[in-house]
């Protein structure tokens, strides 16, 4: 088994382990350059410049007052970081200000930044490849969140692992959905093709999109792929009968492979704040999510979103995307958000 990004893991002696390189017992996913890794930073602090400035304002007085810990109260609630985040914030920081002896309002913001950034800190999770054969994953969300997308540039963070992908397009509904995940399959192409051998879709025209689903899944496990991803079609969280066929997709892949699927993905709209945690919270209570995929985080005020979803549903923020590109979505890390957050 692998995680991006992260640590080589040591596999355990039963764990089935990606074909990625040899030792076989410890496979080893390719780190990205560090010249690679801090452009993709600069592009996430220039993303969240809108949210940064409202809150920078605040430290730019003379005094750590009550005045000031109100205007970082009205700056965070304009971040969208939500209430009951906010309030957690503000009593943790005046704790580390009152032990940290600090009297100038420009050290609060460091003292800020570390705040959020424990706060954010168990969203942190690697996803891990290798524990199943294959490993199915389905994604959900909401109409225009970049789900498809994501799936795209997913699929070349596998392939460059190693990882044998199969795509489900079960969004049987939109009729452009197979071609864009094509599209994007085509764009994710390594050097000399070999992404084109490794990379597979299942679809049906006009199909039950359970029905796509579970031949995929059988599909994986005849072609000994590594990955299967199923793409569902959007839907809105209050439409019940659409939730519910979502419901049908997960239960109908438990039938074809017992366990699955492994991980169940919501991509968010990181621009739509407070309606972000909305939706994890619907989906969740209907799917039980095992990881989040936050988009859009180019241009957004409202960046304090993730500190309102690590307080009042704290589930795993796999990846994240300030852009278009394939090499814009990377993993998640808490302090390098916290920093971009209070740059």
């Amino acid at each position: 088994m692998f995680s991006f990004f992260k640590k080589k893991p040591v596999a355990p002696p039963d764990a089935v382990t990606a074909p990625v390189t040899p030792p076989p017992s410890e496979p080893s996913p390719p780190e990205p350059p560090p010249v690679e890794r801090n452009s993709w930073l600069d592009k996430l602090r220039g993303g969240l410049l809108k949210t940064s400035s409202g809150i920078a304002r605040v430290f730019t007085g003379t005094q750590i007052d009550d005045a000031l810990y109100e205007d970082l109260e009205a700056a965070l609630l304009m971040a969208d970081t939500g209430v009951k985040a906010t309030e957690f914030l503000l009593t943790d920081l005046k704790r580390r200000v009152k032990e940290a002896r600090v009297t100038d309002p420009s050290a609060v913001k460091g003292l800020l930044a570390e705040a959020v950034a424990d706060l954010l800190k168990p969203l942190e999770k690697s996803l891990r490849v290798g524990e199943h054969k294959p490993m199915v994953m389905m994604v959900v969300g909401v109409n225009g969140a970049g789900k498809t997308t994501s799936i795209g540039k997913l699929t070349r963070h596998l392939a460059d692992g190693g990882q044998k992908v199969l795509l489900a397009a079960a969004d049987t509904f939109r009729a452009a959905a197979r071609e864009q995940l094509a599209v994007w399959a085509e764009r994710a192409d390594l050097p000399g093709g070999s992404l084109r051998q490794r990379v597979e879709i299942v679809s049906q025209e006009s199909g039950d999109p359970a029905a796509v689903s579970f031949d995929a899944v059988v599909a994986g496990q005849s072609r000994g792929c590594d990955v299967v991803i199923a793409d569902t079609a959007g839907r809105l969280t209050t439409q019940t009968h659409l939730m519910d066929e979502l419901k049908k997709i997960k239960r109908v892949i438990g039938k074809a492979q017992g366990g699955a699927p492994h991980e169940v993905l919501l991509v968010v709209d990181g621009n739509t704040g407070q309606n972000a945690l909305s939706q994890v919270k619907a989906f969740d209570d209907a799917l039980q999510l095992t990881g989040l995929v936050v988009t859009k985080l180019d241009g957004t005020a409202k960046g304090g979103v993730l500190a309102a979803i690590a307080r009042e549903r704290p589930i795993p923020v796999y990846f994240i995307g300030v852009g278009e590109k394939l090499e814009d979505l990377q993993t998640f890390d808490a302090r390098e958000f916290a920093q971009a957050l209070l740059s």
